[in-house]
């Protein structure tokens, strides 16, 4: 017996698929060139920095230290040669250069680093400074998400995810429209959100969709129930006020019996509560009985 799950979530970019890219120094955005929305390319320009003027103060200082404490290197050997100094000596001012020419080294690196590139193809999803703006070393200008990687994630009952397996299909279709795809469930993760109170499941979603993170997802899980479950014809089925019910027949009495209906089709209910196995059911005139009359079965 088939049953289908309705399931709902949102792309999402796991772990490592989203990518900020921040400042390496104290810099000015001189220009945003990959807005928010933007799908870019690997090592595609994102933004432009120039170094601040602080920033360049603080580099020609780094320069003017690296050129007095080599000098004071310098003179530390001579005086070592002539006996006026010590190897102590010699070594603090030796360890004084190499960390000035350390420092120099650095900012140097940084100060090239004034355009920001996408690390990987993907879409700009947030550009947080704007032109003209003056922003810190390591602050965030922009993220980038990644077109690899993503994945939708769909919070579904904990009792139902126990009967989902890697491997099941999900029928996926964007929230916003959009043609629907086919998926294997890629894992299952038990754990329950202390919000939402589901567990998730998660696909992989094909960069061909170009579903981008945060979209929200829709999905149908087709389910069968294990064997030895117990059936009735639908026709069986009766409503009161969303009480499902059935009759059963037992020495041409009519008795209604409440059930608890689990999956159906067309032609099938599966019944988890209510009747027990081999009992005979009304499957027409139901309508017209109430509960002890007497009936003929033809």
């Amino acid at each position: 017996m088939p049953r289908t799950i309705e399931v709902y979530g949102a792309a999402d970019a796991g772990a490592s698929g989203s990518r900020s890219l921040s400042a390496p120094i104290e810099s000015t955005v001189v220009a945003i060139d990959a807005p928010a929305g933007t799908r870019v390319a690997a090592g595609q320009v994102i933004a432009r920095l120039r170094p601040s003027p602080s920033a360049q103060l603080d580099y020609s200082k780094a320069l003017a230290e690296v050129r007095q404490t080599s000098d004071a290197y310098a003179r530390a050997q001579r005086l070592r040669a002539d006996g006026l100094s010590s190897n102590a000596d010699v070594e603090t001012a030796r360890a004084a250069a190499a960390s000035a020419a350390a420092t120099l080294s650095s900012m140097q690196r940084r100060s090239q680093s004034t355009s920001l590139v996408a690390p990987t193809s993907g879409t700009v999803t947030s550009v947080e400074s704007s032109p003209g703006a003056l922003v810190a070393a390591g602050t965030t200008i922009a993220t980038v998400t990644a077109t690899q990687g993503i994945r939708g994630r769909f919070g579904v009952d904990p009792a139902t995810a126990r009967s989902i397996t890697p491997g099941s299909v999900v029928r996926v279709a964007p929230a916003s429209g959009g043609a629907a795809f086919s998926l294997p469930v890629s894992s299952v993760d038990p754990v329950v959100d202390p919000q939402t109170r589901l567990a998730s499941i998660y696909v992989s979603l094909p960069p061909q969709a170009l579903i981008g993170s945060g979209e929200p997802l829709h999905g149908q899980i087709v389910l069968k129930d294990g064997g030895g479950a117990l059936v009735v014809p639908y026709s069986a089925l009766l409503d009161d006020g969303g009480q499902p019910f059935v009759f059963v027949v037992v020495k041409n009495i009519a008795h209604r019996r409440n059930v608890t209906v689990g999956s159906t089709d067309s032609n099938w209910a599966t019944i988890t509560r209510g009747v027990s196995a081999g009992e005979v059911v009304i499957t027409q005139g139901g309508t017209a009985l109430e509960d002890g009359m007497k009936v003929r079965i033809r």
